[in-house]
């Protein structure tokens, strides 16, 4: 077995199942092209996305370390905080959250709707900064605080992406390679790539269990220049945590996050609608909603390697939605 040494890492139940690998028809009639999707936007707590799957091994880790606390950090409108904030709740932990507003926006929504607004139902201890320009740095600090308070805080990093994390994809890569065994040959696999660790744990299971699929990641927040080093050396971490060679190339389309991480755009916010409208499944418009322009404007611009079916991560998101109402 090619991922055997999974096994060896601690891990909570949080998700109990595969989550769902379903077939767009109607969305694959609009684009001419085979649609898959992966639903890891239906994981089972805090309205669903796919930073569970990392936390399934990292706080598995805080609490074999005796930790009281988890300590994390993100944008207010942060997927991640929020799913972290209620991984704490389910597992009687406190939760410090360092937040930033990374544009910058003083929209009421923005401020306390979406995840923010879950924050608050979590009991989550929010701590505001002017940006989170060196995160590691940053909760390193915080964590220095909190103990001298006398709390036991475990460090869960931006977006939950090391490489205990990403092991959580490399798990979901055999989820995947099974459910597509008897039905569907994959030829490429479409997903969001921002912190990098669903990125990088994909990158090395797939390779593993469906070899035959290139992966592409499209770009939230960074250049190619900028993304490429971050799941590289993320991808090589998890290699050698789990004794293998990762080789494959990673490939990063940077052209639809424009302007910036965190701020919606046309491409992004029509993707959103068109998935709402044909298949009554909701994106978001800081990740998923680009991540899906990107699969369209893939296929019309005949950027993937040969017609065959397509597969979607979907990893998220919607509770931003509400945050960035009116805008989408």
């Amino acid at each position: 077995m090619p991922l055997q040494h999974l096994t060896r890492f601690p891990r909570l139940e949080l998700i109990g199942a595969p989550t769902p690998l379903e077939y767009l028809p109607r969305l694959s009639d609009y684009l001419g092209r085979e649609i898959f999707i992966k639903r890891d936007d239906v994981t089972p707590m805090a309205l669903g996305g796919n930073k569970l799957r990392k936390l399934e091994f990292l706080a598995a880790d805080a609490l074999r370390e005796g930790a009281d606390t988890l300590v994390t950090a993100g944008a207010i409108q942060s997927n991640h905080v929020r799913q972290t904030a209620a991984v704490a709740a389910k597992l009687g932990l406190h939760c410090v959250a360092l937040l930033e507003n990374p544009i910058g926006t003083r929209a009421e929504n923005y401020l306390t709707n979406g995840n923010r607004l879950l924050l608050d139902l979590f009991d989550v201890q929010v701590e505001m900064c002017a940006a989170l320009d060196a995160p590691d740095a940053q909760l390193a600090e915080l964590a220095t605080r909190l103990e001298a308070q006398g709390f036991r805080p475990y460090v869960v990093p931006v977006g939950g992406s090391n490489a205990l994390g990403a092991l959580g994809y490399v798990e979901s890569s055999l989820e995947i390679a099974q459910q597509c065994a008897d039905s569907v040959a994959i030829s490429s696999v479409v997903v969001a790539s921002g912190s990098a660790g669903t990125h990088a744990g994909l990158a090395v299971g797939l390779e593993q269990v469906m070899p035959d699929a290139e992966l592409i990641g499209v770009t939230v927040s960074r250049s190619v220049e900028q993304q490429m080093p971050k799941v590289v050396n993320l991808q090589q971490q998890i290699a050698t945590a789990l004794e293998l060679e990762a080789r494959a190339p990673v490939l990063l389309w940077d052209d639809y996050f424009a302007p910036q991480y965190g701020m919606p755009n046309e491409a992004g916010d029509e993707a959103v609608k068109l998935l709402a409208r044909l298949e009554g499944i909701l994106l978001d418009p800081v990740y998923t909603g680009k991540a899906m322009a990107g699969l369209i404007d893939g296929i019309s611009q005949r950027r993937f390697r040969d017609n065959g079916p397509l597969l979607f991560i979907h990893t998220g998101g919607a509770p931003a939605l509400f945050a960035y109402h009116p805008h989408v």
